[in-house]
């Protein structure tokens, strides 16, 4: 593909790579339908989606495939875990060429989840009752359900 068609978007050897890595595309077992939109066209239309990071609805139509069909094939071919496997398959010939230093590299912890929420023992202090008004009509008006003048006190608004 590196010289072929979409030679603009996909670099030399990916689509080499990625081939065998592709799920056969399932026939309808009533037959019919329309013929099934070649995979080196849907991969170029992915990769350009993914590396442009617009949506699928701003699809060129120089693929001459809808932005549904790309999406639906992205759709199965993650389900299939076509793309982890690809980017394994990247690193293991990086590595073989010698082309991967992992001397330096970062793991990033940032973002772990907090299980059954926070501690149940440390609660939140009481700010007690807003006197902001909901909208800004409120601040003088009396008849408006959203005023803080109109309302009386409940337990949790008034003040201890």
């Amino acid at each position: 593909m590196g010289r072929g068609t979409w030679s603009w978007i996909v670099p030399d050897g990916l689509w080499e790579i990625a081939e065998p890595l592709i799920p056969p595309s399932k026939v309808r077992a009533q037959g019919g339908g329309t013929q099934d939109t070649p995979d080196e066209t849907l991969f170029a239309a992915i990769i350009y989606v993914l590396v442009r990071g617009c949506a699928w609805r701003a699809l060129p139509p120089c693929f001459g495939i809808s932005k549904s069909t790309a999406h639906r094939r992205f759709l199965i071919w993650s389900r299939a875990g076509v793309w982890g496997r690809l980017h394994e398959e990247i690193l293991h010939r990086l590595d073989d060429a010698g082309l991967l230093d992992l001397s330096r590299a970062v793991l990033d912890s940032a973002h772990v989840r907090a299980k059954k929420g926070a501690n149940s023992q440390a609660r939140a202090p009481w700010t007690g009752a807003s006197r902001v008004p909901r909208c800004t009509s409120c601040r003088t008006r009396t008849d408006c359900p959203s005023s803080s003048a109109s309302r009386p006190p409940t337990p949790t608004t008034a003040k201890r």
